[in-house]
């Protein structure tokens, strides 16, 4: 099975020892995308904006990959905060809207204070 990493500068930079994702044969897996702007390394405020970038991060990275947000069938995302849900759900209907099967959870942090993290898995 042909395994391949994904880069590419349109994403932010892994911030550990990881990669902004993987192809594996016909899959492709990106790692969780928080809301840098990978051209400032700016965060902006507030959960609309931070949730915008987000999804936008996780676009850059499938595209590197071959794939658009269409191909994705599974998220997996992450709120600091279960009360800001609504508002990340109006922001992320309009990037994903195949709706894939998603799994959202708050978490007590995410890296570098963030509000929100969204990790996909898409067929090619």
């Amino acid at each position: 099975m042909e395994k391949t990493v994904i880069a590419t500068p349109n994403a932010p930079g892994a911030i550990g020892p990881y990669s902004q994702g993987w192809t594996v044969g016909e899959l492709v897996y990106t790692s969780g995308q928080i809301p840098v702007d990978p051209a400032t390394g700016a965060v902006p405020e507030g959960i609309a904006a931070q949730a915008e970038q987000s999804c936008k991060n996780v676009g850059a990275i499938l595209e590197a990959a071959g794939v658009t947000l269409e191909h994705v069938f599974k998220t997996t995302c992450f709120l600091a905060d279960i009360g800001d849900f609504a508002a990340f759900n109006e922001v992320y209907a309009k990037y994903f809207t195949t709706k894939p099967a998603r799994s959202c959870v708050a978490v007590k942090d995410l890296p570098k204070g963030v509000l929100c993290e969204i990790e996909a898995i898409a067929a090619k």
